[in-house]
């Protein structure tokens, strides 16, 4: 056989890249999820602020009778920052962002901290809050990675 008649006998497969970094799973899902829910509990942490610092009657109980007896006006600011500080780690996961998923936990940590003082005002509405922070804390800090752009 000459040179240029040579036969190969490779497999007929097509070419795969060596895998570099771990593919994302269906877990990315859960992550868009923690994204949304941080945009949307930051929504109503900061209606939930707006109405403690705007009409301080709304609530079922006198400040009086919270675990901290703060006014009103009070727990609505901490409820209004709480509130921008979510919608802007919301949007930095949606964008891949570490710092996000870090400010994402921590915010879910205060504002269920935030919700279980505020309780005796509000009961069914801070139940369902604390609910959405812890279900936020677990996607972000688990599956937080495979929403990271590369």
């Amino acid at each position: 056989m000459s040179d240029t008649q040579q036969t190969t006998n490779y497999a007929e497969e097509p070419y795969t890249p060596p895998r570099t970094a771990r593919e994302p799973t269906a877990w990315v899902g859960a992550v868009v999820f923690a994204g949304v829910m941080l945009l949307l509990m930051g929504g109503f942490q900061a209606i939930e602020g707006l109405v403690a610092i705007v009409r301080d009657e709304y609530y079922l109980t006198t400040n009086s009778g919270l675990v901290l007896t703060f006014d009103y006006t009070v727990w609505g600011w901490t409820h209004l920052l709480l509130g921008v500080i979510a919608v802007g780690a919301g949007i930095g996961v949606f964008v891949g962002q570490m710092w996000a998923r870090v400010v994402g936990i921590i915010v879910a940590v205060f504002s269920a901290l935030a919700n279980l003082m505020f309780l005796p005002a509000y009961p069914v509405w801070c139940t369902i809050m604390i609910a959405v922070d812890v279900l936020v804390i677990y996607a972000l800090s688990v599956h937080g990675r495979e929403v990271r752009y590369r």
